[in-house]
């Protein structure tokens, strides 16, 4: 008789993680609104805010996101003028993504999001501190 112990809700780690992310994401929505960002888009630009350029294989690899995720994100932040994207004149691979000034001045915005977000996040320093090195943990671990 095989155990079915394992296949219940309660006993699967990948659940909390998967509602705690979405909890967390959706309490960005209404902060990035005003700024007419996406979380997504919000998260690019803390990378390039961070580092003033990336190519795009950095920023997937940052960002744990694919190409076919990122590309189409990219495509429409240069659009709306926050950011260019420039081929290499070495391989034409490798694209780097730039702010422009309007995506600098984003910054200053972006800058009350934090402190308001954290307000969804029940814990302590301590325990967020911990939470952090354990996600953290378990991103850079082999699958």
């Amino acid at each position: 008789m095989k155990n079915y112990e394992m296949l219940k809700l309660d006993n699967q780690l990948c659940f909390p993680l998967y509602a705690c992310s979405r909890k967390v994401v959706n309490h960005y929505t209404p902060l990035l609104k005003p700024l007419g960002l996406t979380y997504t888009q919000y998260i690019v630009f803390l990378v390039l805010w961070e580092q003033k350029s990336a190519t795009v294989g950095e920023l997937c690899n940052r960002l744990c996101l694919d190409n076919g995720t990122l590309t189409p994100l990219l495509k429409k932040m240069e659009k709306e003028g926050h950011i260019t994207r420039t081929r290499s004149s070495n391989d034409e691979r490798i694209v780097t993504v730039s702010l422009t000034d309007q995506g600098w001045a984003l910054r200053e915005k972006a800058a009350e999001v934090p402190p308001q977000a954290a307000s969804c996040v029940n814990l302590n320093r301590e325990e967020a501190g911990l939470l952090y090195k354990l996600l953290y943990k378990l991103l850079k671990s082999d699958p």
